[in-house]
């Protein structure tokens, strides 16, 4: 899953780009409003962190134009503003959520798993596909119980297929979800990354669809076992 972290405060900044990539996430990180304006437009991003006072151009004019500019991304409001006002200004721009200066960066975490699971239509805290389980919360993944040791690559594509789960993602999808911008991006690599994590979470759970990507699914075994234990 790959964030924008609009932040002018250069301390905050690295402790929060820090905590999301330990949370594995992608992170690209602008540092005023006009190059947030510009990277919101143009990059695919699941979800935003968007300080209101930034330079150049203000956080609540950068959320009205990407609105207007149809842009869908969830957007969680960070900012030292704790007046009522202020909260009703950033929600009628088009925030989702709205944190105040101080915060605890657990929460913050935790309200960004919220926004990503309800932009996906996910309901429950925790993932699941048959056997297969992944808990956002601790950034771990099991199936049938035993769990999975993933490097932080294999865990974002694991992370995006099973918040996707059913649906084909192409190749060129897959690379703006999982890398941030400064990353050396190449679509073959994902096919070395898709073969990696077969091997640990079973083949026929990520099913190639010739010419258009790939989509996970259950195997049929679980399908059935589960329909029966229902």
């Amino acid at each position: 899953m790959r964030i924008l972290l609009v932040e002018d405060d250069p301390d905050l900044s690295r402790q929060l780009k820090l905590a999301l990539a330990d949370a594995g996430y992608a992170v690209d990180h602008a540092p005023d409003g006009e190059e947030a304006q510009f990277l919101g437009e143009t990059e695919p991003y699941d979800a935003i962190i968007l300080d209101l006072g930034l330079p150049k151009v203000d956080g609540v004019s950068v959320l009205e134009r990407w609105r207007r500019e149809n842009m869908g991304a969830p957007v969680l409001i960070l900012t030292a503003r704790g007046a009522w006002s202020e909260k009703v200004a950033g929600f009628d721009a088009g925030a989702d959520d709205y944190l105040t200066k101080p915060f605890h960066t657990e929460e913050l975490l935790a309200r960004l798993r919220a926004l990503l699971r309800r932009s996906a239509g996910h309901a429950a805290p925790s993932l699941s596909c048959g056997g297969l389980r992944l808990d956002p919360r601790a950034a771990r993944a099991s199936v049938n119980g035993e769990p999975l040791r993933l490097t932080s690559l294999e865990y974002r594509l694991l992370h995006y297929l099973m918040m996707h789960q059913g649906r084909v993602i192409s190749r060129s999808e897959l690379v703006e979800h999982l890398y941030d911008q400064d990353f050396d991006r190449d679509s073959n690599t994902i096919e070395v990354f898709i073969g990696r994590v077969r091997k640990k979470i079973g083949p026929e759970r990520i099913e190639t669809v010739r010419g258009l990507g790939y989509r996970l699914t259950a195997p049929e075994s679980e399908l059935g076992s589960e329909a029966a234990s229902t």
